[in-house]
């Protein structure tokens, strides 16, 4: 119950059908001065929730646990220059992790969360699906999730669209029913990155250069700047360039460079393909050579691909279309139709082959 109003509907369903249902409302970051985290109204929202519907709701603190196994690897992450998704990690660490085993421990024989996502129960083993609402589809964020942990997870809102969720949530008293979706790094919140950032890492100022050397200017850091960016690069107007924006088209660790172009379509944008490591699968894994379709960050359309796999567990995808800011620490979630296969972090991104023509309007609205 995390007080917003997924959680809060799904409750309300499992109630409804005959659950014994317990709410348990999790504790990942410490509670910080300045409240960006809103923790404080987030339970106090999930209590109001469990007394309308009669049921108990447990507070429990994963803080140590979320500081282990996902803020530090993100920390990791962005020292080493890449732009990790803490948000798969959580859903793979704490909420089908740690929760899962906190909740057995209680005697739950399943847990349930307010994800947009479906689950296929088969003799040959468990398939995630995509949510029917196509607009919160959330299976990206659960592709690390092992087969093992949804088994017995129960998704109930899967099904529904955001509209009904609501409506729901408003027929039953819930005070959460306009609550907005929460967005962005949760243990960050609504304060600015670069503020919450330089709190634990140091930022080493370096060049800003254009793809020929030509000094630019010069960035705070490289952690600050993520591959397609466009704000906070400070290159105005220069004499004899186009009037075209600049956007952050690589970034050298070694030189402590900053690499931007310009024009929202050039050419070092784009990419054919990509290179995962740490692959995972929803069950076999997918035939090599097999075609299938891919998203490289959330809410992406499915982009049509072919996979290649290796024997240490990484993965290649060649895309139809040349893809734009394909960025190295996201993931890399690979489909079959509705169903999630599972994905990997993307770690090296592969050139514009010489048949892919990235720049027609066409391409440009799939990428």
């Amino acid at each position: 119950m995390s007080g917003g109003v997924d959680s809060s509907v799904a409750a309300f369903l499992l109630l409804r059908d005959g659950y014994d249902v317990h709410g348990l409302f999790m504790n990942n970051w410490e509670d910080d001065e300045d409240g960006y985290c809103h923790a404080a109204q987030d339970y106090q929202d999930a209590r109001q929730v469990c007394a309308e519907l009669g049921i108990p709701l447990h507070e429990v603190d994963f803080a140590e646990e979320y500081r282990e196994r996902v803020f530090a690897y993100f920390l990791e992450e962005i020292q080493a220059g890449r732009t990790p998704n803490p948000d798969v990690l959580c859903n793979r660490e704490i909420k089908f992790g740690t929760f899962r085993e906190y909740a057995s421990r209680l005697g739950a024989r399943y847990i349930a969360t307010g994800h947009y996502v479906r689950v296929e129960r088969l003799a040959s083993g468990v398939r995630l699906l995509k949510g029917m609402d196509r607009a919160k589809d959330q299976s990206y964020f659960l592709n690390a999730v092992p087969a093992s942990a949804l088994e017995n997870a129960l998704f109930p809102i899967g099904e529904m669209q955001k509209t009904e969720v609501r409506s729901i949530a408003r027929e039953q008293g819930f005070d959460n029913f306009g609550k907005k979706d929460s967005t962005g790094i949760c243990f960050i919140g609504e304060r600015h990155f670069r503020s919450f950032l330089q709190n634990y890492l140091p930022a080493t100022p370096g060049d800003i250069r254009d793809p020929d050397g030509e000094l630019l200017g010069r960035h705070d850091g490289l952690m600050y700047y993520t591959l397609g960016q466009r704000q906070g690069l400070g290159i105005g107007g220069r004499k004899g360039r186009a009037e075209s924006p600049w956007y952050v088209a690589g970034k050298n660790l070694e030189q402590n460079t900053l690499t931007v172009v310009q024009g929202h379509d050039h050419p070092l944008l784009y990419s054919g393909g990509l290179r995962a490591i740490d692959a995972h699968w929803i069950g076999s894994q997918p035939g090599n050579g097999a075609r299938l379709a891919a998203k490289t960050r959330y809410r992406q359309k499915d982009q049509p691909c072919t996979i290649s796999l290796d024997a240490r567990g990484n993965f290649s995808l060649c895309f139809d279309d040349a893809q734009r800011a394909v960025t190295p620490g996201q993931f890399a979630v690979v489909y079959d139709g509705e169903r999630c296969l599972g994905g990997g972090v993307i770690d090296e991104i592969l050139p514009l082959a010489a048949d892919h023509s990235a720049f027609s309007a066409g391409q440009r609205d799939a990428v």
